[in-house]
């Protein structure tokens, strides 16, 4: 286990992980607050309207309990990680009566087919173990009709930010990913819409399944 992946599983790290690493990490490498994510995944995901969203790598549940509380009322938040201190974490801060937390492998995912309306991943996938099975598990349990989104890391085509997102992984672990990865896999699961925007290391797709 590489050392950004022991650190997610880390009690103490799951106390301050949403009050400061993300916050500061991720605009540190994308210039984007918190909020602005949140709005963006609220939007992406189109909570207008009820909304069965399951929340992957949830972490301590912010974002989780977030979708909850903007989703239109009857929906429903399901939060899923690995970690058990961060499960634990969001447990104890981001309940609510339209939240649910459970332990699961982003790779197998604990679900049937069409499971969801709503399925996100939102700062994980560069820690996932075969990111591309788990991008595909999302698809699998996405509904059809179903709003699907994600960021994640995006390498430089250049070759001093190549050089750059080779360091990071090297340090501490994190993958890095071509900016045609995630929406050739999209399209090749047959789903449309698919929309990218890059903002320094980080890129965030969204797309729906056909009905």
């Amino acid at each position: 286990m590489n050392f950004a992946r022991r650190l997610m599983n880390h009690p103490a790290f799951a106390l301050v992980y949403e009050r400061v690493w993300r916050p500061t990490s991720f605009f540190l490498v994308s210039g984007r607050t918190m909020g602005a994510d949140r709005a963006d995944a609220v939007r992406a995901l189109r909570l207008d309207r009820p909304r069965t969203v399951l929340d992957i790598a949830c972490g301590p549940g912010n974002f989780t309990r977030h979708l909850s509380e903007k989703n239109a009322p009857g929906g429903h938040a399901v939060g899923i990680d690995f970690s058990v201190p961060m499960l634990r974490q969001a447990r104890a801060d981001n309940t609510g009566p339209d939240v649910s937390y459970v332990r699961g492998d982003a790779r197998r995912l604990p679900f049937p087919d069409g499971s969801f309306d709503a399925v996100c991943c939102f700062g994980a996938l560069y820690l996932i173990p075969d990111p591309l099975v788990a991008a595909q598990e999302m698809v699998r349990v996405l509904a059809p009709g179903g709003r699907i989104a994600i960021s994640t890391s995006y390498r430089y085509r250049n070759r001093f930010g190549r050089a750059v997102c080779a360091a990071i992984s090297a340090i501490i672990g994190v993958r890095f990913f071509d900016n045609d990865v995630f929406p050739k896999l999209f399209v090749e699961a047959g789903l449309v819409d698919v929309e990218q925007q890059v903002h320094g290391l980080l890129q965030y797709l969204s797309a729906t399944r056909p009905e």
